[in-house]
């Protein structure tokens, strides 16, 4: 199973991951928040508080969460400016 191991916030919602077995990749978030309790992420404050829950995803402090498994099938950026 994937776990994230290191990411980094980049700019306009996207964020570099890099997995347990030394995959990386931008991923860009922004697709899948922006409705409901995730409206408040597209807050940039809000966008930051991220961290690697216990299975190995992204959580964010308003309890949204992203499986690892679905961050490793996401399409990375080809391009992404930081």
């Amino acid at each position: 199973m994937s776990e994230v191991i290191e990411f980094e916030i980049l700019s306009n919602y996207h964020i570099w991951v890099k997995f347990n077995d030394g995959h990386e990749k931008v991923v860009n978030i922004r697709p899948l928040i922006g409705q409901g309790f995730t409206k408040e992420l597209l807050e940039a404050d809000n966008f930051c508080k991220v961290t690697i829950e216990s299975g190995g995803g992204l959580e964010w402090h308003n309890g949204y969460d992203i499986c690892p498994n679905f961050l490793r099938e996401l399409p990375a950026e080809k391009k992404h400016v930081a």
